[in-house]
């Protein structure tokens, strides 16, 4: 039974993913090569950090990568993102799996395929537009 959530990248977006995906009582497991990533999850993070390359295959079959539900892929480089999404979708067969890209034109190589892209450019530009239409400071919600 697949009933993990793997993370890969602890930096600010990661770790906050890491900490909500714990808090709502997810098995979290979080890679990233940097000893230092654990500074950004807080009491709320319950799961494991494993300290490696992910683009080293073996070691995230040691970390479950086969028990993986979703894989969760938020490094700073977007052709590591890819490689890895790829990897985990179609070799690996995780039933979801989300990439953030920075460049907005990466996503047309994930076209066609179940995996999802988060492009934080995108969420900013989103918001800005509602905080300047005045959505945001009314209680509105898109």
């Amino acid at each position: 039974m697949r009933n993990l959530t793997i993370v890969v990248g602890c930096g600010r977006l990661g770790g906050a993913i890491a900490n909500y995906s714990s808090a709502q009582g997810d098995s979290v497991i979080v890679v990233d090569p940097d000893p230092n990533c654990r500074s950004y999850l807080t009491e709320v993070f319950s799961g494991v950090v494993y300290n490696f390359d992910a683009t080293d295959e073996s070691s995230l079959i040691e970390a479950g990568i086969a028990n993986a539900r979703e894989v969760i892929i938020t490094t700073g480089d977007d052709n590591i993102n890819l490689f890895l999404a790829h990897l985990c979708s179609v070799v690996h067969e995780v039933p979801y799996v989300y990439v953030r890209f920075d460049d907005p034109d990466k996503g047309i190589l994930v076209q066609g395929t179940s995996i999802k892209v988060i492009y934080p450019f995108q969420l900013s530009k989103d918001r800005f537009s509602l905080l300047r239409a005045g959505l945001l400071e009314r209680g509105e919600r898109k």
